[in-house]
């Protein structure tokens, strides 16, 4: 009998049974974290993060992939003639303070490069500047609510825990990342075995 169907198999050995191994890549700025299939975390099941720090001092990143259901435009006085901007859950760190990712390089002042025409924070008046000139913003601005945090060597322990996978994706993806279906597309990018986590459920005592 298949351990999803039986009562005596705790959850615990049923990961175990069917736990893929970490990818041995190392984390660095830039990179994305891809949960793995049973991790029951409400911010990070099924969640793809995308790293903007990594030191010996510990990690910083954003969920991807999880809207929070509100809009920027309710945050700021006169945004309410410019199309509507989503805000995603960031992580649990912070998650009263707002944040943000780009691609628009030195047009907004003091941004931080984290990979190829990707870029974290910045002047952000310079930014409000630039979304009210009505210029698109869909593919060029991410904003977040939150952060997801890792103190000194305990994102390497995540990793080695095979809570985590590390990979890499491109802007685009990366601006466009959204719900369940950008967690399986990322596993799929790296393909060979990962590709078994797609069809797991998120809770095998249900299925």
């Amino acid at each position: 009998m298949s351990p999803a169907f039986d009562k005596n198999v705790t959850m615990a050995q049923y990961k175990d049974i069917f736990k893929i191994r970490h990818n041995n890549s190392r984390p660095e700025k830039g990179n994305i974290l891809i949960s793995e299939p049973f991790l029951q975390d409400a911010y990070f099941q099924r969640a793809v993060v995308l790293l903007v720090e990594h030191n010996a001092q510990g990690s910083m990143g954003f969920v991807l992939n999880k809207k929070t259901g509100m809009w920027l435009n309710d945050f700021f006085d006169g945004f309410d003639d410019i199309p509507q901007i989503p805000v995603y859950i960031g992580g649990p760190v912070s998650s009263d303070r707002l944040f943000f990712i780009h691609s628009l390089g030195n047009l907004i002042p003091d941004s931080i490069q984290i990979g190829d025409n990707l870029y974290f924070d910045g002047d952000f008046e310079a930014l409000k500047y630039y979304l009210l000139s009505g210029k698109p913003v869909h593919e060029d601005v991410k904003f977040f609510l939150g952060y997801s945090g890792w103190t000194e060597n305990q994102l390497y322990g995540e990793i080695k825990q095979d809570s985590w996978l590390v990979s890499r994706s491109t802007n685009r993806n990366i601006m466009l990342a959204e719900g369940e279906s950008f967690w399986k597309y990322s596993v799929e990018l790296i393909g060979g075995s990962y590709m078994t986590w797609i069809n797991y459920p998120k809770d095998p005592i249900l299925n």
